[in-house]
């Protein structure tokens, strides 16, 4: 439909500027090793390292969810002058998918969280992503997609039933459309494809919109992966 490309278009476009003013406004692009000192040293895990943590803490979720317990007011203690997450985690906003639970049981000061409708990618996400990896040190970002997700559905249902939303639901969905578009023919549960396509796409389109993530991510220093969360099951599966 000719309205959701141009709803597209329109959100590209305004990514693509909130990401240029974003990286201006936070002074991120000529960053000095004395402002990142400031904040202390970054963890030292490498993406992939960083990778292989939340993979096992999701397995220990999984397949022992007793033994995520932690002692929240020794890890509260530890970084309360000073935060060294290791990984990043664009999440949707549904109470069903706490990123520190489903991924082992972690505390404080470990994962730096987005949470939106959806797990999209705006200003306010976008800005948050560049300052866990440019500022804070975290090296892997992962855009974390769920199954029946309701903010896919509602995209999904702008495509097979030309559907409509009050207030500014429409243009909040609106980035998701493009998925639902491409993925609705394929076999399978229509909701959760368009879930996996839209999560891919968002991680392939980070480095693309932010200058500073493209950097980072050339040198090594961080890493976008794309997964979906199953809430019957509780495994994450990371998307290649």
């Amino acid at each position: 439909m000719c309205v959701n490309c141009e709803n597209e278009g329109i959100g590209r476009r305004d990514l693509m500027r909130f990401a240029a003013a974003g990286v201006v406004a936070l002074g991120l692009g000529g960053m000095s090793g004395q402002a990142r000192a400031a904040e202390g040293a970054p963890t030292a895990l490498s993406p992939a390292d960083a990778l292989a943590a939340l993979k096992s803490g999701n397995e220990r979720f999984v397949s022992k969810p007793e033994l995520c317990s932690i002692d929240l007011a020794k890890s509260r203690s530890a970084v309360a002058d000073h935060q060294a997450p290791w990984a990043t985690i664009v999440s949707c906003a549904d109470s069903r998918v706490p990123p520190e639970l489903i991924f082992g049981g972690h505390g404080v000061g470990e994962l730096f969280i987005s949470r939106d409708a959806g797990n999209l990618i705006n200003v306010d996400s976008l800005g948050t992503v560049e300052y866990g990896a440019a500022v804070l040190g975290s090296p892997l970002v992962v855009i974390l997609a769920h199954t029946a997700c309701g903010a896919v559905k509602a995209a999904c249902d702008v495509v097979t039933k030309n559907a409509t939303y009050p207030g500014v639901i429409g243009r909040m969905i609106a980035p998701i459309v493009p998925a639902a578009l491409a993925v609705r023919d394929q076999p399978g549960d229509f909701v959760d494809n368009a879930a996996k396509e839209s999560a891919k796409r968002t991680a392939q389109f980070l480095p693309a919109v932010s200058p500073l993530m493209a950097d980072l991510t050339k040198a090594g220093k961080v890493k976008t992966v794309a997964a979906i969360y199953d809430l019957e099951t509780g495994v994450v599966t990371f998307l290649d």
